[in-house]
């Protein structure tokens, strides 16, 4: 079961975003999903500019004023990890700890300005992998950040699978980033899971991206339904 205690929030903007997946303009026109978005500010950001993004996770069943004080509760602990580990990261877009903070923190300010006015308007909707609450093709593109293979230690492969192709079953394309386990490790999932949805139909590509912070966190995986397979929906 779901409870807030057991989050460590930590968001990140939306240029952010359009580094880890190599968003394109084009891909900004598409109607998306940020599965797992948590409080990203890249609904708040991409919305302020136009577009149409919709963010799942179980957070947004709690009120700002709860997410805001589990944000303040663990702020300085995930430094203090992030301080203690330096050289699993690549330090030259972000340049110290102390900018890390400033970045993640205005993230989650965007995000909890917008909150209310978006879960009013349906952007922001509870739900979690691997049963997410919207039919199936409801979008162009589903993103996931830093929930799927970073825990590969605490989700096992079968859930990979149903995670990845519940995404799949929501919307044309599917983006994961990283490929990385905790530790900037490769995690022990992607090749398995890859053939898996291969085996499935599905076009299955891993790709280089202009972002690197995680040390070796520079690919996504891009999952696209085959044309022969357009129409179809697929289940483990």
């Amino acid at each position: 079961m779901f409870t807030l205690d057991t989050v460590v929030p930590w968001g990140r903007s939306f240029d952010e975003y359009c580094s880890m997946f190599d968003l394109s303009d084009r891909d900004l026109g598409l109607k998306i999903l940020d599965c797992g978005g948590g409080p990203a500010s890249f609904n708040a950001e991409g919305t302020r500019r136009g577009r149409a993004i919709v963010s799942c996770d179980p957070i947004y069943r709690c009120d700002a004023p709860s997410i805001e004080a589990r944000v303040d509760a663990t702020y300085a602990e995930i430094l203090e990890q992030t301080r203690r580990n330096t050289e699993e990261f690549v330090w030259t877009t972000i340049r110290s700890i102390e900018e890390l903070g400033a970045v993640r923190l205005a993230a989650m300010r965007h995000f909890l300005d917008d909150y209310h006015a978006g879960r009013l308007a349906g952007r922001y909707v509870s739900g979690e992998l691997p049963s997410l609450p919207f039919v199936d093709r409801s979008f162009d593109l589903a993103l996931s950040s830093h929930f799927l293979f970073l825990y590969t230690e605490q989700y096992d492969e079968p859930f990979h699978r149903s995670a990845i192709l519940e995404m799949c079953r929501v919307a044309d394309e599917v983006r994961v980033f990283p490929l990385l386990a905790l530790g900037a490790v490769p995690s022990r999932h992607v090749n398995p899971i890859a053939e898996y949805v291969r085996e499935r139909g599905f076009d299955v590509s891993i790709q280089r991206v202009p972002y690197e912070f995680q040390r070796g966190g520079n690919e996504m995986m891009r999952i696209r339904r085959t044309p022969i397979d357009s129409g179809r929906v697929f289940t483990c």
